[in-house]
């Protein structure tokens, strides 16, 4: 099968803003598509995801699912069910270092659009935490849960991977076969590039203060995603602190490598592996990895360098 596209196309840039970030989408589409209505069928499917998941919007369903009482079933569209579930099934993978019941840790230490606060935070830390699995109940026949007790649910580790995925869909429905869809850092390719060469995604050094390259990685037909200690923070009392949860604690990392990127076939595997594997470390997350089959790149500072830990195929970094 030739790796050349069938059809004349077109090459299409459109980006947009995306839950707190920018959706960007670099598409080979053919001469009749027409930049307006996939602009627009782009934005509503990113507006959608975020209507349907946002901890900073108090209407949207998962604050809906999160205020309902326990015991109640309360309706939910199909999109959340579907990162709900994924979001369980990861968690009991990774051992619990995926967590999605964390609303409340995330919000005391000031990443859900809140100032921190020194309450909430020792309450945070105070509480003798269950996870999700053993305290929502997923009725996906029927587009429905229920909590079993006080659960803040926050779908930040995931929510960006399935958006993109989203966008993805969205541009398979206008006829796209090439493209490079992307949400913060977050990235899903259709295809090969017109030239039948995969798509050259950059993979930042983990420096805060730069947009410095470490590596280019070679994307074809997959997703990549990446969590990392270094763009995402908040300042408290003069320490810098990672948005990335620990789930035993409820608290940020207090160590963690710098960066790890995770390729799969989706972009919601991805983003929510890329988390679990922050959690756990550069040698655990790797031997996870490996018994799972993942491809995973850990990046960790030694000193002034950065070492690289490769697991899987797909890290030949140029």
């Amino acid at each position: 099968m030739s790796t050349e596209l069938s059809a004349p196309t077109r090459r299409l840039a459109l980006n947009g803003p995306a839950m707190g970030a920018r959706w960007s989408a670099l598409l080979h589409a053919a001469p009749g598509v027409g930049p307006g209505p996939l602009r627009a069928a782009l934005s509503a499917a990113v507006e959608a995801v975020e209507a349907e998941m946002s901890v900073r919007r108090p209407d949207s369903d998962l604050m809906r699912l999160n205020r309902a009482p326990a015991g109640l079933w309360v309706d939910l569209p199909e999109g959340l069910v579907t990162v709900l579930t994924m979001g369980l099934a990861i968690g009991r993978a990774s051992g619990g270092a995926f967590e999605i019941g964390l609303g409340d840790a995330t919000a005391a230490w000031g990443f859900s659009g809140t100032p921190a606060d020194p309450a909430r935070i020792g309450a945070a830390l105070a509480l003798r935490r269950r996870p999700a699995h053993e305290l929502l109940d997923l009725d996906v026949a029927n587009r429905r849960a229920r909590k079993h007790g006080p659960l803040a649910l926050d779908l930040c580790g995931i929510a960006k991977g399935h958006g993109v995925d989203r966008l993805a869909e969205v541009a398979q429905g206008f006829g796209v076969e090439s493209a490079l869809l992307a949400i913060d850092g977050d990235l899903r390719a259709l295809g090969l590039r017109p030239d039948g060469q995969p798509w050259a995604v950059a993979l930042e050094r983990p420096d805060p203060g730069s947009r410095a390259l470490h590596g280019l990685l070679a994307l074809e037909a997959g997703a990549v995603a990446s969590s990392g200690d270094y763009r995402h923070w908040v300042d408290l009392g003069g320490r810098r602190l990672s948005h990335t949860m620990d789930p035993a604690r409820g608290a940020p990392l207090a160590d963690s490598p710098a960066s790890v990127t995770v390729l799969a076939p989706r972009c919601i595997e991805a983003d929510a592996w890329a988390t679990a594997l922050m959690v756990l470390g550069s040698a655990a997350g790797a031997a996870l990895a490996r018994r799972l089959g993942l491809s995973v790149l850990f990046l960790d500072r030694e000193g002034g360098e950065i070492r690289e830990t490769p697991v899987g195929p797909g890290f030949a970094c140029a």
